[in-house]
């Protein structure tokens, strides 16, 4: 066999393999290589767009979480605020209370004081009514009038 026919068909069955694969095989998986390269790409841009989502919604996380601390903060001072005011009312009516009462137990102790008084003043003039009675019926008599004297000491 000659070595240059064969080297030659080779050749050409070589070039119209070449020709056929670069007609027929390679468009196909070069258009495979460039979508699947073309969807690498997407998922990566996705990737970086999730990552940038991820990292806005963890400052927004973060923002509203220390919103809400600020608030509840605000609210806790402002109840605690609210306590306070609600003790220091109670105490002003309670101080109003007592003095109301207090008034109330002075002028019903001096009622009951004046009444007494009225009371010891009737039976004080009863009893000087019933004394200078008893002296005028009785004759005038020193001893005896010392003895009536005694006896109303003791009534009185």
């Amino acid at each position: 066999m000659n070595l240059n026919a064969t080297l030659f068909a080779q050749l050409i069955v070589f070039g119209i393999l070449v020709w056929f694969t670069m007609r027929f095989v390679w468009p196909p998986i070069v258009k495979a290589l460039d979508e699947r390269a073309e969807k690498v790409a997407e998922g990566l841009a996705a990737a970086e767009r999730g990552k940038s989502d991820f990292e806005q919604a963890e400052k927004r996380v973060a923002e509203i979480l220390a919103e809400g601390r600020t608030q509840v903060t605000d609210m806790v001072a402002n109840a605690e605020k609210r306590a306070a005011q609600i003790v220091e009312e109670a105490k002003e009516q309670a101080v109003g209370e007592a003095a109301r009462i207090m008034a109330q137990a002075k002028a019903d102790v001096a009622q009951e004081a004046n009444r007494a008084r009225e009371a010891l003043r009737e039976q004080v003039a009863a009893l000087a009514v019933k004394g200078a009675e008893s002296i005028l019926r009785s004759e005038v008599d020193a001893s005896r009038h010392a003895q009536m004297l005694a006896s109303l000491k003791q009534e009185l």
